[in-house]
């Protein structure tokens, strides 16, 4: 890797600087402490040991850098500009504004070579575990005896915030007992966060605790200190068989008026700081966005050098090819994110006579269906495999090699990197992110699992992942109060909900097995954000009708004619629906499963109308949860049957749908009260509309 004089080095980390602290100025918005405290090992590790191409960001087998204190953001942009990437310095100047390729914080798909959304704290390094995890899956599978075609590493920027949120400290454990030896986190502790120094809430001991979790652990004292840095990633580099964390001792905003104090986190520096700011570095100009020849011609280097060694890889690459067609084609097909032309032809169908099946045991069939044609599935549950119904049968654990035998439960077992059953341990939030991870590396289709109750841990990750629209599928079980006897701590009530909420996020309740089946075609071949699929513990039985999952919902059951009412439910209360209809007439109702209403709302305006007439306003929507949501299908006249204002409750699931409303008596009584109500209604609100008449 690069090599320069200490004085052009230090040329380098002030033009760094420099910059950062310009744009932040210029948008009068953003966090400066963390570039000017930072820039030396940052450049540390992209002069002297990152491989990457500025020319080709996805080239696949480049090392990775995560800026998981994304609000530090100037320092990455500063580093890709500077390093020849496509990110212009008009850009640089717009920085924080509209429609710009620098945003507050780093966006996936915004910016050249920013690998993934950061800012809330924790994610990025729990997003680069899943990478790192990736690296070791993906080099399993593929790389043979005297061609390897996958080996990078993963590369960590965390601070004080970064390691005092749970989640990556979630991350950390897990990383640490997978034994994750190309992973490095360079941790920038420079003991100031945003309301003061960290001593106000953080005196933990980070470096026993990340060596209790498995963890190499270096500490470098001076931050300034380019060797020392240099000289600690080059030992983590060499530590194979353990994660590496860096602690490096910073001085936030160094060479600032503001430095070592909080007043430098989170504010610009005034211009007349900055000036100072640069004056104390010895920089050679205080003109706004000055960089200096000598610096950038030797940080543009990076793009001769990433040429020289992806072309390195790619002839490696080639020789594979030649050696290993089959499993280069293999390759090429996974990083393309394409699925094999036979992926789903042993996906089950059922019968409306078959047994009634819980939708999670449905899904562990489909599921298994699709992995033992799609190799790059992979995922795992929270602990609960045995009850989300989502172990890959046959398809091994996903373990370090160099464990096996070394622990407790590891005698006899066959622990390898190959496997794709991945064991997260009680740690949905971790999951969540690594699973982001996982994606945004490529070569892998992730899957979490674990109970809808505990969708509240994960949230953050999966609106990060809906954020970056990536294809991860989070399958939660147990989805409503039919949970019975574990009571309110386990039934989720406003989950769902919560769950559509989401923008980018497409949400499934599935009614039957079939639906179930159809979901998860939707969800393997969605190329527009994560997918989540909410399945029953109970039975349920199998339908008799059309799955047209892929519209969001769809006429399961008609009326003779013009339907007298419509009813709409997802999940397990599409059956209630049936029985309801069944007692007011089949010949008066309409019978329309939802599994998506976000879905739904999304056709085009003729197919919602052909599934809700406009002329039909008495509508009832039936869903075991709150009703957030479902008023906009109902309308105005319309009515939904739902759980407000209360929890779950512990009793056996029978007898919670009935304490609850959700039987087919209950919902025909209701609407028939409906119906019955319904002319008054309608000339009530057509008189508050002014027009004197039914809406109808």
């Amino acid at each position: 890797m690069l090599r320069t004089d200490p004085a052009l080095d230090q040329l380098c980390i002030d033009t760094i600087r420099a910059l950062s602290i310009d744009a932040i100025t210029n948008a009068n918005s953003g966090h400066p402490g963390l570039p000017l405290g930072a820039a030396p090992a940052a450049w540390a590790l992209w002069s002297r040991h990152l491989r990457h191409n500025p020319k080709n960001p996805s080239w696949p087998d480049r090392d990775r850098f995560v800026l998981s204190a994304g609000h530090g953001s100037m320092l990455l942009y500063a580093l890709l500009h500077l390093t020849g990437y496509d990110l212009s310095l008009d850009e640089i100047k717009r920085f924080r504004q509209w429609g710009s390729k620098t945003p507050g914080h780093p966006e996936h798909g915004e910016t050249p070579g920013v690998e993934t959304t950061t800012g809330p704290l924790g994610q990025g390094l729990a997003n680069a575990v899943g990478m790192a995890m990736a690296e070791a899956h993906v080099a399993a599978r593929f790389n043979r005896p005297g061609h390897t075609v996958v080996d990078h590493h993963t590369f960590a920027l965390a601070g004080d915030g970064d390691l005092m949120e749970g989640v990556a400290l979630e991350a950390a454990s897990l990383a640490g007992h997978l034994a994750l030896g190309k992973l490095t986190c360079l941790y920038d502790a420079n003991r100031i966060s945003l309301a003061g120094a960290t001593d106000l809430s953080f005196t933990q001991d980070i470096g026993r605790t990340f060596e209790a979790c498995g963890w190499h652990v270096q500490e470098v004292e001076k931050g300034n200190d380019l060797d020392a840095v240099d000289a600690a990633l080059a030992t983590a580099k060499s530590v194979a068989d353990r994660p590496s964390l860096l602690i490096v001792r910073s001085n936030i905003g160094f060479g600032s008026p503001k430095q070592d104090t909080s007043g430098v986190h989170g504010s610009p520096l005034k211009p007349d700081e900055v000036k100072e700011t640069k004056k104390t570095l010895g920089y050679p100009s205080d003109e706004p966005f000055f960089i200096p020849n000598d610096a950038l011609e030797q940080m543009r280097t990076a793009v001769e050098q990433g040429a020289k060694t992806e072309t390195a890889w790619s002839d490696r690459f080639e020789a594979y090819r030649k050696a290993h067609p089959d499993l280069a084609a293999e390759f090429e097909r996974a990083m393309a994110r394409e699925l094999p032309s036979d992926w789903d032809a042993d996906i089950p169908t059922f019968a409306a006579g078959d047994k009634p099946m819980a939708t999670r045991k449905a899904g562990g069939a489909v599921i298994n269906a699709i992995a033992a044609r799609v190799p790059e599935l992979f995922g795992g549950s929270a602990d609960l495999n045995p009850s989300t119904n989502t172990a890959l049968k046959g398809a091994g654990d996903f373990q370090s090699p160099a464990l096996e035998g070394e622990r407790e439960g590891a005698v006899g077992q066959d622990w390898s990197y190959t496997g794709r059953n991945v064991h997260f341990g009680v740690r949905e939030h971790a999951m969540g992110a690594i699973a982001s991870g996982l994606a945004l590396h490529g070569g892998i289709r992730p899957f979490t699992a674990t109970f809808l109750m505990f969708a509240d841990y994960m949230r953050p990750s999966i609106r990060l992942a809906s954020l970056m629209e990536l294809p991860v599928i989070y399958v939660f079980t147990h989805d409503s109060i039919a949970v019975g006897e574990d009571g309110p701590t386990h039934e989720p009530v406003e989950h769902a909900a919560a769950l559509r909420a989401i923008p980018h996020l497409t949400v499934f309740r599935p009614a039957d097995a079939n639906e179930t089946a159809a979901a998860w075609r939707f969800a393997m071949t969605h190329t527009g954000g994560p997918v989540t699929l909410l399945l029953t513990r109970q039975n349920l039985p199998v339908l008799d009708g059309p799955a047209a999952v892929e519209r969001g919902g769809y006429v399961l059951a008609d009326a003779q004619g013009t339907p007298a009412l419509v009813i709409m439910a997802s999940g397990s209360e599409v059956s209630v629906a049936l029985e309801a209809r069944e007692i007011l007439g089949k010949n008066r109702v309409r019978v329309v499963s939802m599994p998506s209403p976000g879905l739904f709302l999304k056709q085009d305006e003729a197919y919602r109308d052909s599934v809700l007439p406009p002329g039909v306003w008495a509508r009832m929507a039936i869903e075991a949860g709150v009703p957030q949501g479902w008023h906009r299908l109902v309308g105005p006249l319309g009515e939904v049957v739902a759980i407000e204002d209360r929890f779950g409750a512990s009793a056996p699931f029978k007898d919670m749908m009935e304490h609850y409303g959700f039987t087919g008596a209950q919902v025909a009584e209701r609407a028939k009260a409906l119906l019955a109500a319904y002319p008054a209604r309608a000339q009530a609100l057509g008189e508050v509309l002014g027009t004197g008449r039914s809406s109808s």
